[in-house]
């Protein structure tokens, strides 16, 4: 079961279909304008064109498997505690450094740093379930040992 919110759903399925509906067609395309061009064994564009068929498929298959496991989460059900949990927004001060950060914890699946959107899997957000606003966490990262001020804990992002 893996548990995401309702917007990185419904962005998992909108992914899927443009896999589905546009790139798989555009290859398939590919595929046969290149087979009619004559010898397979030398022919660089149908390799090719194969390769990227096998690299699409893969992907709409994982696509598929994530959905088929996949769990929506009820924000409206997510406030019954003030820890750090799936779907909060948290605000974070690195103590050693002064430098202050904003994340949401999400599922791997919607993870983007960038956005402000780290894995629940990550050292970090791992660390930081179950904590309150006001604690301290020492998180161990490939760099060395992090310490994090928890500033705030907003339930359900």
């Amino acid at each position: 079961m893996e548990y995401m919110s309702q917007e990185g759903y419904d962005r998992l399925v909108a992914e899927l279909r443009q896999l589905e509906r546009v790139e798989l067609p555009k290859v398939i395309e590919a595929i046969a304008e290149a087979r009619d061009k004559g010898d397979l064994s030398e022919n660089f564009e149908y390799h090719a064109a194969k390769r990227e068929q096998g690299r699409l498929l893969s992907r709409i298959r994982f696509k598929q498997r994530v959905l088929a496991h996949a769990q929506v989460i009820d924000r409206a059900r997510l406030g019954g505690s003030d820890g750090v949990q799936l779907l909060s927004r948290v605000e974070l001060t690195n103590v050693d450094n002064g430098m202050r950060m904003s994340y949401v914890i999400v599922s791997p699946h919607e993870a983007n740093v960038q956005e402000g959107r780290m894995s629940i899997k990550s050292p970090i957000a791992h660390a930081l379930l179950g904590k309150k606003a006001g604690e301290n966490v020492k998180v161990r990262v490939p760099s060395g040992v992090l310490t994090l001020h928890i500033d705030a804990v907003e339930a359900g992002g």
